[in-house]
């Protein structure tokens, strides 16, 4: 096992010590000698202490090889103690750090988007979270004495947002004031509730409040809401703008006129969106979006009997789900999946930004070539070189640019080829002229497809059996 096995015929010992490479075993080896010489407990402790063998000594062991021994083998006789490390400090929420917000479809296909159960209150002195300190590790030893360091854990960061302080015992975070509890963003915070009992229009103007907004009513084309929690309205949204740090919740949909914005730091949901812009960094869940331009970084659901997205573009991070994308009068569709919209997006302006500078590096470059003529001919004036120098500066500086976006073009594309595994669940159909994009792949649903799943397989996209 650890070190070379004596030849018992070229030794003389009736016991040899040998150590593990890590120090935390020790082991023996007994050799039988001629005549009556036994080895005794006393010899076998006395050439431990010499190997320097001082910890986690096992009498027992060395009890029963007195009592029976076992030549030619390695006996373990000590063992050291392992390091335990310490462990991270931990949050414990006294409330949902996520909300479940999909809504119910019942048997009849029917979907319930008021019984949602989305807020949760608090009163002010209420325990929103406990903090759970780390512990200290607890240090080991080797059979030679030698301690061996552990790793004391990390403590948990606090997180400590608006309207929120940290309780006299160092180990609480407390509710200031009556809200709202959400956990965005990595922070704990608390939203009082701005409520709005009728519609949002002259009599209201537009809306931004620091915490939640509930509108009773409806909100009419050309107003806006800004809310530092979340946004919740009962009634049709028209062609308005509403922006949420939290989400966005449309209990009926959104007429959006072409001019209609959502823009939400967590989810979006609602029955229905039509000529809209929608942003989301999380999820969007609706029963039909129609003619919308949508970016979300994790899942776009479409659910109940409709679960229909027709018109328009859509990119998604990881997954799109719904019963039917596209018509059957081939309305332009674009569904994109396995990107951070927002990286594809960052993509599409660096092309566009390279192309810009590539046009200006060559006006620079042209000029050099003019100007260099006049030099041949000796025909140089102070103004013109100073244009010389001009544009010798122009063009260094477009080529440094150029070749500062070609390198992030190359990382981006690296990401995009790495992460999009995105996929396209349809429980009926995919019409034809629906354009599709999964990472860094695309095609043109040429045949209507029905209840399949599409995905990516190298540099190709596939369809399969239906993921429901």
């Amino acid at each position: 096992m650890y070190g070379e096995m004596p030849n018992e015929k070229n030794t003389h010992e009736k016991v040899t010590v040998l150590i593990s490479p890590d120090k935390m075993k020790a082991y023996i080896v007994l050799f039988p000698q001629e005549g009556d010489n036994v080895i005794t407990a006393e010899q076998i402790y006395e050439k431990l202490r010499e190997s320097g063998v001082v910890f986690g000594i096992d009498d027992k062991v060395i009890e029963s090889i007195v009592e029976a021994p076992v030549y030619n083998q390695q006996i373990c006789v000590a063992q050291g103690t392992e390091p335990v490390n310490g462990t991270n400090g931990t949050i414990q929420f006294h409330f949902r750090t996520e909300k479940d917000l999909r809504p119910v479809v019942q048997e009849d296909g029917k979907v319930d988007f008021r019984s949602l159960n989305l807020i949760e209150n608090v009163k002010k002195g209420d325990k929103l979270c406990t903090i759970i300190p780390p512990t200290q590790g607890i240090s080991g030893n080797t059979v030679t004495g030698e301690t061996v360091s552990a790793i004391n854990g990390k403590p948990a960061v606090i997180p400590k947002g608006k309207n929120v302080s940290i309780g006299d015992d160092g180990l609480s975070l407390i509710s200031n004031i009556d809200g709202q509890v959400e956990y965005v963003n990595d922070k704990v915070n608390v939203f009082p509730n701005y409520e709005v009992a009728d519609d949002v229009d002259n009599s209201t103007g537009n809306i931004n409040f620091v915490g939640n907004v509930i509108v009773r009513g409806n909100v009419l084309s050309g107003f806006k809401i800004e809310a530092g929690g979340f946004v919740e309205v009962w009634g049709v949204v028209e062609g308005a703008v509403i922006k949420a740090n939290g989400s966005i919740i449309l209990r009926k949909g959104m007429h959006g006129q072409d001019k209609g914005i959502l823009i939400s730091n967590n989810d979006i949901i609602a029955k229905y969106i039509e000529h809209s812009t929608i942003e989301a960094k999380n999820n969007v869940t609706a029963e039909a979006i129609m003619h919308c331009n949508l970016k979300c970084g994790n899942t776009l659901e479409l659910v109940g009997r409709k679960g229909l997205i027709v018109g328009g573009k859509y990119r998604v991070g990881k997954r799109i789900s719904a019963k039917t994308i596209g018509s059957y009068m081939s309305v332009g569709t674009e569904i994109e999946v396995g990107a951070d919209p927002s990286l594809r997006e960052r993509y599409r302006e660096i092309l566009k930004e390279i192309e810009k500078m590539e046009v200006d590096k060559k006006r620079a470059e042209q000029a050099i070539a003019i100007l260099k003529k006049f030099q041949a001919a000796g025909a140089m004036t102070e103004e013109r070189n100073e244009m010389m120098v001009r544009s010798v500066r122009t063009k260094v500086f477009y080529r440094s640019k150029i070749d500062e976006l070609k390198k992030e073009l190359l990382e981006i594309e690296a990401i995009l080829l790495e992460d999009g595994k995105g996929k396209i669940t349809v429980s009926d159909i995919i019409y034809q002229g629906t354009k599709v994009t999964i990472g860094p792949c695309a095609m043109n649903v040429i045949d209507n497809l029905r209840f399949c799943t599409l995905y990516r397989d190298g540099m190709d996209i596939r369809v399969g059996p239906y993921e429901g």
